[in-house]
């Protein structure tokens, strides 16, 4: 698959959110309107990827079509109404965050470029995060200054399990490592996850059993 170029998409340019200016949109209509909201990467990411190729499926889904009601896409600022902290606390300590410290976090990540991929599911029909997962690109010398994916915060809401949204964000991630040009996506995890994450393509690290990688 071709490297897509993020950083050469006009609806990619950096846009501060502004908190005052969200707040007042939140407390007119209860969420952002998409189209006032700012994404923390481009959504033609996520839509130029092919899981044509993906036999891990069954049935088969897909970025473009995860399951009735449902969507896949980045990370918006709106997202702190729509439970993305909630979310995270199904997988860890979140502590306690407000909105602007969101926001402050959200602009500080975006002003990143290519760097940081936060990818969610989105239940359309209650405008809820039930799904999240991060794809963090790490700029390396080695390799011909090559780039190395790194995939964190695999979250799927306890209400939405058994509809493989596990295997779909992740999968999303491996291939959007792809499309960005990284020669592998690596991650670490519990003893539990390790063969569920083999099915999609990882291995093992010899003398890291909880390391495990693909390579592009």
């Amino acid at each position: 698959m071709a490297e897509v170029n993020n950083n050469a998409k006009k609806s990619s340019d950096l846009v501060i959110v502004d908190e005052d200016e969200l707040n007042q949109e939140v407390q007119t209509n209860g969420f952002v309107p998409e189209a006032k909201e700012s994404f923390l990467y481009d959504n033609a990411l996520i839509e130029s990827l092919s899981f044509d190729h993906l036999t891990c499926f069954n049935p088969k889904i897909s970025p473009a079509q995860p399951g009735m009601n449902l969507r896949v896409r980045s990370l918006g600022s709106g997202d702190y109404e729509r439970g993305f902290l909630d979310l995270l606390a199904q997988l860890t300590k979140v502590g306690e965050i407000s909105k602007s410290d969101f926001l402050k976090r959200f602009n500080a990540m975006k002003s990143c470029q290519g760097t940081y991929h936060v990818t969610v599911i989105e239940d359309t029909t209650t405008q809820e995060i039930i799904g999240a997962a991060t794809l963090v690109i790490e700029q390396k010398f080695i390799r011909g200054c090559a780039k190395k994916g790194i995939i964190e915060e695999v979250v799927v809401s306890d209400r939405y399990r058994g509809r493989q949204l596990g295997k779909l964000i992740v999968a999303t991630l491996i291939e959007m490592g792809k499309a960005l040009g990284c020669y592998k996506v690596t991650l670490n995890c519990t003893d539990q996850m390790i063969k569920f994450y083999c099915s999609l393509g990882f291995t093992q690290e010899e003398g890291n059993a909880n390391f495990l990688q693909i390579r592009m």
